[in-house]
């Protein structure tokens, strides 16, 4: 069967890009082929920064016949609706059509229409210039003298040729032609820029790989980061040195290059004096180089590896003195600057330490954390008055706690982090641990914006924990207050990654933190700031102040708060809810059994507790009695919804004993017994906060309830026993929600 082979060459695109770019050809064309019934048996996309190529193997050789019928007006209809229906079917008279006969609706028009298969390459050339036209590049551009019309193409950069085939394996490939923007469709491509620029035919994807292979380009963006990480590690390891590994630093060398050739450069010894992330952070930015630890140390090297796009005639010499020139001014700045950050701060002199100097600094410029929020200095003391509070909770000391605090945000106003915003916290642990904080505070400084994602790592010093708890809490709850809730798939200021943050936090330090109790504290610290002031006034009615000359009307300000203190929490709370069931869903928990858990109500601001109840009912339910459980607990609740909706009442009162065993069946006696014991027995075991005790507590129902429905009619004849026996059932629902609520649980 024939191949299609698409390659669309171009000016250089940003590696950033690449990716998507391959993505989007790749699904466009073949969901096009798919659409006019073109199935095709595999498809394969290469990107390098000058061209995407795309081959499609396994197509027909035309598209399939097509027959259609489309269901007309009635026999009868008015003449315009005749019209109508002649027009969208393509046919020249009525006649044309053939009427279908229906009992109920009467006889209506039906048009037959086939449409003849079409050759593939007619298909192709169709389907190309429209998705070339309509690409979705991030960013885009005109060249040249078209670039004086708007209609004219754009494109990434420019577009220097097109290449597309299409024919069987062992035939040569017939040229699929058509023109985008005078660009005509051909069977050439182009090698390396500089190394190998001529022409070169191509047949299809297998001889346009080797082809690209002799003219010096590595098609595949795979084999071209598996060269450069192959060549990168032994040429480290032929110095005695170890590659310190980047991988999205390597995605993005793989995506400047086509022809990968690794070298290795120095820098001055002297610039060891700096931080290694610092080093690393200069080199990695500004050259796209990777650093190099010296093993014996385990610190870096004074060297850097780079990945050239040639094999230059000299070895490499002149572009790696090009780099190293670069890198040793770059070195040279983050040097001065990390000199500079450890010197007393002109002004603030008389603040205490280098950090503490910084901080006075912050505060003295308010600099604004959000116009309706305060400045940094004023959210630094909400953090600070919370991580105090927050300490004894995780068992940290409060006193270090504020500490870290107090100097979290200090690093903002260092040298270093203005040049390298990415080592924001760690510059402030190294500064930290410069003037001689405790250990615990310098954690805190680093660590007190993890955990930032999902995969991130999440802190384990209690203050660290304590500060960053404060810090996320007092984000959520500020933008709480000013109503900047997350909507839809907005969330400007990465609402829903604090609110994950504080539950793994919470979480896999398996501390307690009644957060509906953190909240309302803090909404109390939010009360200064967030105000609403009005102006109340009136006319005066004291002579004796008319008489002074006075405008004769008073006025007074009021202040009250801007939100509800109390009900911030609870909705608050709400949104951690939904966090926590994207989280454990992904862990492999079941959704339902959350809800269940959420909707009994009890203690649903400690998240530890929750996930606890719901891995109790899991296993639970992973188990026959709890399956049978579950059955027997949801048809007692379907039938009380039913009866209570009927009667208009509840059926929540104690059961009468007395008539259970007067009038009651064995079964029904049982149950009723059974369930006092296991009832208070899961109660206990709630209390003391061991839910596995209590799902085996209730486990224990089962038997009982089983034999129950099978033997016992609950809808007796006797008012008096329907009751009761509703009443049993209701107890049978109480009892399980003392864990969860049963019938938000499905199956």
């Amino acid at each position: 069967m024939p191949d299609l082979l698409l390659e669309l060459l171009s000016e250089e695109i940003p590696a950033r890009m690449q990716a998507d770019a391959a993505a989007h050809l790749k699904k466009a064309v073949t969901d096009a082929l798919v659409a006019r019934g073109c199935l095709y048996e595999g498809a394969r996309v290469i990107v390098t920064p000058r061209r995407l190529a795309l081959s499609v193997h396994g197509l027909p050789v035309a598209s399939p016949d097509v027959k259609e019928e489309r269901k007309g007006p009635r026999v009868g209809a008015p003449d315009a609706a005749i019209q109508g229906f002649l027009k969208a079917a393509g046919l020249a008279s009525i006649d044309q059509a053939t009427i279908q006969s229906d009992p109920k609706k009467g006889d209506s028009y039906i048009a037959v229409i086939e449409k003849p298969g079409r050759p593939v390459p007619e298909v192709i050339a169709e389907i190309v210039p429209e998705i070339v036209r309509a690409f979705p590049w991030p960013k885009s551009m005109r060249w040249g003298a078209a670039s004086v019309s708007s209609s004219s193409l754009r494109w990434v950069r420019p577009l220097q040729s097109i290449l597309c085939t299409f024919g069987p394996e062992t035939e040569d490939p017939e040229v699929i032609r058509f023109s985008i923007d005078g660009i005509a469709s051909g069977e050439t491509t182009r090698g390396h820029r500089f190394m190998a620029p001529g022409d070169i035919r191509v047949r299809r994807m297998d001889d346009y790989l080797t082809s690209l292979e002799k003219a010096f380009v590595v098609a595949d963006p795979e084999e071209r980061k598996r060269r450069i990480l192959a060549d990168a590690r032994n040429l480290c390891f032929a110095q005695g040195l170890e590659l310190v590994e980047d991988e999205d630093l390597l995605n993005e060398v793989a995506g400047l290059v086509e022809w990968p050739v690794v070298l290795m450069g120095a820098f001055e010894e002297s610039f060891l004096a700096i931080p290694d992330e610092v080093i690393r952070a200069t080199i990695r930015a500004n050259q796209k180089c990777f650093v190099v630890r010296d093993p014996k140390t385990g610190r870096l090297a004074n060297r850097f590896v780079l990945t050239a796009n040639l094999e230059a005639s000299d070895g490499g010499k002149a572009i790696v003195a090009g780099n190293e020139r670069v890198i040793r001014a770059r070195l040279s700045d983050a040097l001065y600057f990390w000199e500079t950050d450890q010197k007393p701060l002109p002004d603030f002199e008389d603040r205490g330490k280098p950090l503490d100097q910084r901080m006075a600094k912050l505060r003295a410029l308010n600099v604004v954390f959000h116009e309706k929020l305060g400045t940094q200095g004023e959210r630094v003391d909400r953090i600070m008055t919370l991580a105090r509070d927050i300490a004894p909770l995780v068992d940290a000391d409060p006193k270090d706690a504020e500490r870290a605090a107090e100097l979290a945000k200090a690093d903002l106003m260092t040298e270093v982090v203005g040049e390298f915003p990415e080592v924001q916290g760690l510059m402030g642990r190294k500064y930290a641990l410069l003037q001689g904080e405790h250990e615990s505070v310098a954690a805190a400084i680093e660590d007190h914006y993890k955990p930032q994602g999902p995969s991130d790592r999440v802190p384990t010093d209690k203050v660290a924990v304590a500060v960053a708890l404060a810090d996320k809490l007092d984000t959520l709850v500020g933008f709480w207050a000013i109503d900047e809730k997350p909507t839809g798939s907005k969330d400007p200021f990465a609402l829903r990654r604090a609110a994950l943050g504080v539950i793994r936090l919470v979480l896999e330090n398996s501390f307690r933190l009644k957060l509906a109790e953190v909240t309302s504290k803090m909404s109390e610290h939010w009360a200064p700031i967030l105000q609403v002031h009005e102006v109340s006034e009136g006319p005066v009615d004291d002579p004796k102040l008319l008489a002074r000359g006075g405008s004769g009307i008073w006025k007074k300000t009021i202040s009250r708060p801007s939100f509800d203190y109390q009900q911030l929490p609870f909705d608050l709370l709400s949104f951690f809810h939904d966090r926590l069931k994207v989280l454990l869903r992904d862990q492999g928990q079941r959704h339902d059994l959350v809800d269940a858990v959420l909707a009994s109500g009890e203690g649903n601001d400690d998240l530890l507790l929750v996930v606890r109840r719901v891995e109790a009912l899991a296993a639970l339910l992973g188990t026959e009695d709890g399956k049978n459980l579950l059955a027997g607990t949801k048809r007692a609740i379907n039938i009380l919804r039913i009866e209570e909706k009927k009667d208009g009442r509840a059926y929540d009162g104690a059961p009468d004993a007395a008539l259970v065993h007067e009038k009651g069946e064995p079964e029904e006696r049982a149950l009723f017994g059974l369930l006092q014991s296991a009832s208070a027995h899961a109660r206990d075991h709630v209390a003391r906060e061991d839910y596995a005790g209590a799902m085996k507590a209730l486990a224990e129902l089962r038997p009982a309830v089983d034999a129950f429905f099978d033997k016992v009619t609950v809808n007796a004849e006797d008012p008096a026993l329907r009751e009761n026996r509703l009443k049993i059932l209701a107890e049978l629902r109480a009892a399980t929600a003392t864990v969860a609520d049963f019938s938000k649980i499905e199956g």
